[in-house]
């Protein structure tokens, strides 16, 4: 069986999908009988006009040769075949939730005529598909809410679990994964000014944009915390990022609600680590809790109290660690049960 595996292509950007697609064809290969791909198709969605060309774009093609597909992401899911299975790791949420927030298009005028073509889109490639699984019951209620569609949650696994052992903690707290505005890293580092003691912070991953990696580097400089905050743009072996997880004395990660529990909160809980995160950080709180972690407001102040006790109750710190790894265990999520839920 040929299985195409479907997701888009920003140049130059990676994050955890993208990790993600990796490891899905990889593991299919690891089947007997099956030979897996992937096609990652460029997409652009500015300006918002260009939205409507790549819903057409993405429409008009055909795939040939392959007797089943799985599409992740839009728009490369909308690509038409007799066989396709969805696993949904991302809507447009523009055209969603995050439009209805005032963070992208209009419900009115012609973003909002944009936002019907995309969600018409969605809704007959929905009801095309063979089956849907989705990440998480966020993605799942955000799909049930605006298109009326019923699916079924299949979590991701962690991709190479086996570096994620974890280890005696160390004076820093880790920040890891993409480093953009909405993974809010300035906040923490406004925090870190005023976090007492002599704790560290390290920022690691690749930044979305320069102008946010500069302006990270400045509050840096100007808050005077060269000697704190460690920031170290780009992307960085698996290794190393295991060797930061697993020797941090917690970890941090502030996306604004994230549609899943995300790779950085995998990474922690396997290895054992307590989590900082925020009260709208989205699918991470299934699992973030006080008993595992400190979930604050998303403000300095909070944020600071938490950094602040994180690492001056290292003892509770360490407890809270124990708390996640126990319930990272006992979701026993493998690529062996996704794989089979997925060619079913």
């Amino acid at each position: 069986m040929k299985v195409l595996v479907l997701n888009n292509a920003a140049p130059f950007i990676r994050g955890g999908a993208e990790a993600l697609a990796d490891n899905l064809v990889r593991h299919l290969n690891a089947v007997p009988g099956v030979e897996s791909e992937l096609l990652r198709l460029p997409f652009k969605w500015e300006p918002s006009e260009r939205l409507i060309d790549e819903v057409l774009i993405h429409r008009q093609l055909r795939l040939w040769n392959a007797d089943r597909v799985i599409g992740l992401k839009f728009p490369a899911y909308l690509i038409p075949h007799n066989h396709k299975i969805l696993w949904v790791l991302h809507q447009f949420r523009q055209a969603y939730d995050l439009g209805d927030a005032g963070q992208g298009l209009a419900a009115s005028g012609r973003d909002g005529e944009i936002r019907k073509v995309i969600r018409n889109a969605d809704n007959q490639c929905f009801a095309q598909a063979k089956a849907i699984w989705v990440n998480s019951p966020v993605t799942q209620a955000r799909m049930q809410r605006y298109n009326g569609v019923t699916s079924n949650v299949l979590y991701p696994p962690l991709n190479d679990g086996e570096l994620f052992i974890g280890g005696e903690p160390s004076d820093f707290i880790f920040a890891g994964g993409r480093i953009g505005p909405g993974k809010r890293q300035h906040l923490l580092i406004e925090a870190m000014a005023k976090v007492p003691g002599s704790g560290r912070l390290v920022v690691a991953g690749p930044p979305d944009s320069a102008d946010y990696a500069g302006e990270l580097e400045a509050l840096i400089e100007t808050l005077g915390l060269q000697g704190r905050v460690e920031l170290r743009l780009g992307f960085h072996p698996r290794s190393q990022i295991a060797q930061w997880v697993n020797t941090a004395s917690a970890v941090a990660y502030l996306p604004f609600d994230e549609d899943s529990l995300g790779y950085v909160t995998m990474e922690a809980f396997a290895a054992g680590k307590a989590v900082l995160t925020t009260l709208d950080s989205g699918g991470l709180l299934e699992m973030v809790t006080e008993e595992t972690g400190r979930v604050c407001e998303p403000t300095v102040q909070a944020l600071t109290e938490g950094l602040t006790d994180l690492f001056e109750n290292s003892a509770r710190t360490a407890q809270k660690g124990r708390a996640a790894k126990r319930r990272w265990d006992q979701r026993r999520l493998t690529w062996t049960a996704t794989i089979d839920c997925l060619l079913s």
